[in-house]
């Protein structure tokens, strides 16, 4: 198998990028007789897997994409192989084909998969045809400014796993996250945006910029708050505010060390106990002028959950009573077995079923799985 999954790496390499599938396709034609090949994508919400031709979409619950999505196993079934298009914890989707005969060949088959995935990453920068497909509407113009922001949905390491998802996926205005790491520690930055529209977003993205522009000058958690503060405060005067949670966690020691500047929420599940974790309020990011920013400390066990979660998911109303006082800790608890992507997704479902409709107000959900330091 190691000739066919060389030559599709090299054939996803030469090809155009909006002919990565076409090539994939005509090389598993040639070498096993597979004559229908389809990408199915994710899309913004988490909620269907969208065909990048002119296929049906999926959305029902136990059909073979999802099981291969939700498990990230190969999957066989009717005939068909059902493959996980992933790349470093981030699902793109999953790739269909068929006929297959022999689910053995799956294993192998998946390794091609897996280089799409990694060729997809590269090329999405460049080319419109493979985000356009992911999504099941239009996105409004403030939406498209948070996605284009993102660093990813999910994320896997040997000593943590991330993920993070926003809502309404197809609205969302100023709510926003970031993350990124270097082997020995790995940053959060989950964003409670202010204001309505374009304006919030173009203000989480200022926020955003001036967090990163901070970080990679490599300068301590509370100097990256103060920085970003200074940023949003001389171009706003204190009438435009941004409530971020910073997290930085040492991968070697599984310090976390937190600066609380302003509303989103720290959760913590330890052994299947949920506890809000007591950080001190600080300031927005700009709302005055040279706030000086504090730094807290918690030591992570292994298998320690963290969630972080802004005002739209602790704040939103069903029936006269809010998620948070009502369903959120409950929730949490069932997310346990699931994967941090998995449990954004049922979390996030959970708090629309409970407002019965789509949000009206912007949420952002953070998960971190702490496996521990690795050898």
């Amino acid at each position: 198998m190691a000739e066919p999954v060389d030559e599709a790496r090299a054939a996803l390499t030469a090809a155009p990028a909006d002919l990565l599938v076409r090539r994939v396709a005509g090389l598993l034609e040639q070498e096993y007789g597979i004559t229908d090949t389809e990408l199915l994508q994710i899309d913004y919400r988490l909620a269907a897997l969208l065909p990048l031709g002119d296929g049906d979409e999926v959305t029902t619950p136990g059909h073979p994409a999802w099981r291969c999505f939700d498990h990230q196993n190969p999957v066989h079934a009717d005939g068909a192989g059902y493959l996980p298009v992933s790349m470093r914890g981030e699902r793109r989707g999953v790739l269909r084909v068929g006929p297959v005969a022999d689910a053995e060949l799956l294993a192998g088959l998946a390794e091609i998969a897996t280089a799409l995935a990694h060729e997809l990453a590269a090329v999405d920068p460049g080319t419109d045809v493979y985000r356009t497909a992911r999504r099941s509407r239009r996105l409004t113009l403030a939406a498209e400014v948070q996605w284009e922001l993102l660093p990813g949905r999910s994320r896997i390491r040997p000593s943590f796993s991330l993920a993070g998802q926003l809502e309404p996926a197809y609205a969302v205005r100023g709510d926003s996250f970031d993350w990124s790491d270097d082997g020995e520690r790995v940053w959060t930055a989950t964003i409670n945006g202010m204001g309505e529209g374009v304006a919030a977003s173009m203000l989480s993205t200022l926020a955003t910029c001036a967090l990163r522009n901070a970080r990679r000058a490599g300068v301590p958690l509370a100097d990256q708050a103060a920085l970003a503060d200074q940023a949003i405060y001389a171009l706003h005067r204190g009438q435009q505010h941004v409530a971020t949670l910073l997290l930085e966690v040492d991968l070697r020691s599984g310090l976390l060390t937190a600066v609380d500047a302003g509303s989103p929420r720290l959760v913590l599940l330890r052994a299947g106990e949920v506890s809000v974790q007591p950080l001190e309020e600080q300031f927005p990011l700009g709302m005055f002028e040279g706030t000086h920013y504090r730094e807290q400390h918690l030591q992570l066990q292994r298998g320690d959950r963290l969630f972080m979660l802004s005002d739209g998911v602790v704040e939103a109303s069903g029936q006269n009573v809010r998620y948070g006082e009502s369903a959120l800790d409950r929730m949490l608890r069932r997310t346990g077995p699931m994967s941090p992507l998995d449990a954004v997704r049922s979390l996030l479902g959970d708090l629309r079923a409970f407002v019965a409709g789509d949000l009206t107000d912007d949420a952002v959900v953070v998960c971190l799985d702490w496996f521990g330091p690795q050898p």
